[in-house]
Protein backbone atom coordinates (compact mmCIF):
# COMPACT_ATOMS: atom_id res chain seq x y z
CA UNK A 1 0.00 0.00 0.00
CA UNK A 2 1.29 3.45 -0.89
CA UNK A 3 1.54 6.11 1.77
CA UNK A 4 1.64 9.10 -0.56
CA UNK A 5 -0.52 12.01 0.46
CA UNK A 6 -1.36 10.72 3.91
CA UNK A 7 -1.88 13.19 6.68
CA UNK A 8 -1.98 12.53 10.36
CA UNK A 9 -4.09 14.86 12.46
CA UNK A 10 -3.69 14.87 16.22
CA UNK A 11 -6.00 16.47 18.73
CA UNK A 12 -4.26 17.34 21.97
CA UNK A 13 -5.95 17.77 25.32
CA UNK A 14 -3.92 18.36 28.49
CA UNK A 15 -0.80 17.07 26.67
CA UNK A 16 -2.55 13.79 25.88
CA UNK A 17 -3.24 12.72 22.33
CA UNK A 18 -6.95 12.18 21.95
CA UNK A 19 -7.31 11.21 18.27
CA UNK A 20 -4.92 10.38 15.50
CA UNK A 21 -6.36 10.18 12.01
CA UNK A 22 -4.32 8.77 9.18
CA UNK A 23 -5.87 9.96 5.93
CA UNK A 24 -4.72 8.70 2.56
CA UNK A 25 -6.30 9.87 -0.66
CA UNK A 26 -4.75 8.00 -3.56
CA UNK A 27 -3.30 10.03 -6.42
CA UNK A 28 -6.08 9.93 -8.99
CA UNK A 29 -8.63 11.21 -6.46
CA UNK A 30 -6.73 14.03 -4.73
CA UNK A 31 -8.33 16.72 -6.85
CA UNK A 32 -11.81 15.40 -6.05
CA UNK A 33 -11.65 14.59 -2.34
CA UNK A 34 -10.44 17.07 0.26
CA UNK A 35 -8.61 15.41 3.13
CA UNK A 36 -9.59 18.34 5.37
CA UNK A 37 -13.26 17.46 4.82
CA UNK A 38 -12.54 13.81 5.66
CA UNK A 39 -10.80 14.94 8.86
CA UNK A 40 -13.72 17.19 9.79
CA UNK A 41 -16.28 14.42 9.22
CA UNK A 42 -14.18 11.94 11.22
CA UNK A 43 -13.60 14.32 14.12
CA UNK A 44 -17.28 15.29 14.27
CA UNK A 45 -18.25 11.62 14.40
CA UNK A 46 -15.77 10.81 17.16
CA UNK A 47 -16.82 13.86 19.20
CA UNK A 48 -20.53 13.16 18.73
CA UNK A 49 -20.01 9.58 19.87
CA UNK A 50 -18.18 10.75 22.99
CA UNK A 51 -14.78 9.28 22.14
CA UNK A 52 -12.79 11.09 24.82
CA UNK A 53 -9.92 8.63 25.09
CA UNK A 54 -6.79 8.24 22.96
CA UNK A 55 -7.88 6.62 19.70
CA UNK A 56 -6.72 6.33 16.14
CA UNK A 57 -8.17 5.28 12.83
CA UNK A 58 -7.25 5.25 9.17
CA UNK A 59 -9.24 6.53 6.22
CA UNK A 60 -8.35 5.48 2.67
CA UNK A 61 -9.88 6.81 -0.54
CA UNK A 62 -9.08 4.37 -3.30
CA UNK A 63 -10.42 2.74 -6.47
CA UNK A 64 -13.05 0.07 -7.17
CA UNK A 65 -10.43 -2.60 -7.88
CA UNK A 66 -8.80 -2.24 -4.46
CA UNK A 67 -12.15 -2.24 -2.64
CA UNK A 68 -13.32 -5.28 -4.59
CA UNK A 69 -10.13 -7.17 -3.73
CA UNK A 70 -10.47 -6.33 -0.02
CA UNK A 71 -14.16 -7.21 -0.06
CA UNK A 72 -13.39 -10.58 -1.67
CA UNK A 73 -10.46 -11.35 0.63
CA UNK A 74 -12.02 -10.36 3.95
CA UNK A 75 -15.76 -10.69 3.42
CA UNK A 76 -15.96 -13.33 0.70
CA UNK A 77 -17.95 -10.98 -1.56
CA UNK A 78 -16.47 -10.66 -5.06
CA UNK A 79 -17.76 -7.21 -5.93
CA UNK A 80 -16.97 -3.62 -5.16
CA UNK A 81 -18.84 -1.66 -2.52
CA UNK A 82 -18.90 1.95 -1.43
CA UNK A 83 -17.28 1.61 1.99
CA UNK A 84 -15.56 -1.08 4.02
CA UNK A 85 -14.89 -0.79 7.75
CA UNK A 86 -12.44 -3.07 9.50
CA UNK A 87 -12.79 -2.63 13.25
CA UNK A 88 -9.80 -3.45 15.44
CA UNK A 89 -11.34 -2.60 18.78
CA UNK A 90 -14.49 -4.66 18.60
CA UNK A 91 -15.48 -6.53 21.75
CA UNK A 92 -15.09 -9.89 20.05
CA UNK A 93 -11.74 -8.93 18.57
CA UNK A 94 -8.47 -10.58 19.49
CA UNK A 95 -6.77 -7.16 19.37
CA UNK A 96 -5.84 -5.65 22.71
CA UNK A 97 -5.00 -2.08 23.65
CA UNK A 98 -1.25 -1.68 23.15
CA UNK A 99 1.07 -0.34 25.86
CA UNK A 100 0.83 3.20 24.44
CA UNK A 101 -2.81 3.26 25.61
CA UNK A 102 -4.16 4.26 22.20
CA UNK A 103 -7.25 2.38 21.07
CA UNK A 104 -6.82 1.41 17.45
CA UNK A 105 -10.37 1.66 16.13
CA UNK A 106 -9.65 0.35 12.65
CA UNK A 107 -9.72 1.34 9.01
CA UNK A 108 -12.37 2.84 6.75
CA UNK A 109 -11.84 2.30 3.02
CA UNK A 110 -13.96 4.21 0.51
CA UNK A 111 -14.20 3.61 -3.23
CA UNK A 112 -14.08 7.03 -4.90
CA UNK A 113 -15.53 5.86 -8.25
CA UNK A 114 -18.44 4.18 -6.47
CA UNK A 115 -18.92 7.27 -4.32
CA UNK A 116 -19.05 9.48 -7.43
CA UNK A 117 -21.71 7.22 -8.99
CA UNK A 118 -23.80 7.27 -5.80
CA UNK A 119 -23.55 11.06 -5.52
CA UNK A 120 -24.83 11.39 -9.08
CA UNK A 121 -27.65 8.90 -8.42
CA UNK A 122 -28.68 10.74 -5.24
CA UNK A 123 -28.31 14.12 -6.96
CA UNK A 124 -26.04 15.60 -4.34
CA UNK A 125 -22.38 16.54 -4.13
CA UNK A 126 -19.39 14.26 -3.89
CA UNK A 127 -18.54 16.14 -0.69
CA UNK A 128 -21.83 15.05 0.89
CA UNK A 129 -21.48 11.43 -0.25
CA UNK A 130 -17.91 11.23 1.10
CA UNK A 131 -19.15 12.63 4.42
CA UNK A 132 -21.99 10.09 4.54
CA UNK A 133 -19.62 7.18 3.91
CA UNK A 134 -16.98 8.46 6.33
CA UNK A 135 -19.53 8.80 9.12
CA UNK A 136 -21.09 5.44 8.24
CA UNK A 137 -17.74 3.66 8.25
CA UNK A 138 -16.63 5.16 11.56
CA UNK A 139 -19.94 4.25 13.18
CA UNK A 140 -19.26 0.66 12.12
CA UNK A 141 -15.83 0.89 13.80
CA UNK A 142 -17.62 2.02 16.96
CA UNK A 143 -19.95 -0.99 16.95
CA UNK A 144 -23.02 0.23 15.06
CA UNK A 145 -24.56 -2.05 12.49
CA UNK A 146 -27.67 -2.34 10.31
CA UNK A 147 -28.46 -6.05 10.26
CA UNK A 148 -32.02 -5.60 11.50
CA UNK A 149 -34.56 -2.75 11.26
CA UNK A 150 -33.95 -1.48 14.81
CA UNK A 151 -30.17 -1.31 14.30
CA UNK A 152 -30.63 0.27 10.89
CA UNK A 153 -32.89 2.97 12.36
CA UNK A 154 -30.47 3.70 15.21
CA UNK A 155 -27.47 3.91 12.90
CA UNK A 156 -29.40 6.03 10.40
CA UNK A 157 -30.50 8.44 13.12
CA UNK A 158 -26.90 8.83 14.34
CA UNK A 159 -25.68 9.45 10.79
CA UNK A 160 -28.36 12.10 10.22
CA UNK A 161 -27.52 13.90 13.48
CA UNK A 162 -23.79 13.96 12.70
CA UNK A 163 -24.34 15.11 9.12
CA UNK A 164 -26.61 17.90 10.39
CA UNK A 165 -23.87 19.05 12.76
CA UNK A 166 -21.45 19.02 9.83
CA UNK A 167 -23.97 21.26 8.06
CA UNK A 168 -24.02 18.68 5.30
CA UNK A 169 -27.57 19.00 4.06
CA UNK A 170 -29.35 16.93 1.45
CA UNK A 171 -29.36 19.94 -0.88
CA UNK A 172 -25.57 19.85 -1.26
Amino acid sequence: MRYEGRKVANREHDNLMIWRLEIQVEEPFRDQVQDGWLRQAAEMTLAFEGIDYPAELSLLITDDRTVRKLNRTYRGVDETTDVLAFAFGAENSSFTTPPDGVTHLGEVIISCPRTLRQAEEQKHSLKREVAILTVHGILHLLGYDHQDPREEQEMGDREAEILARLKCTSSE
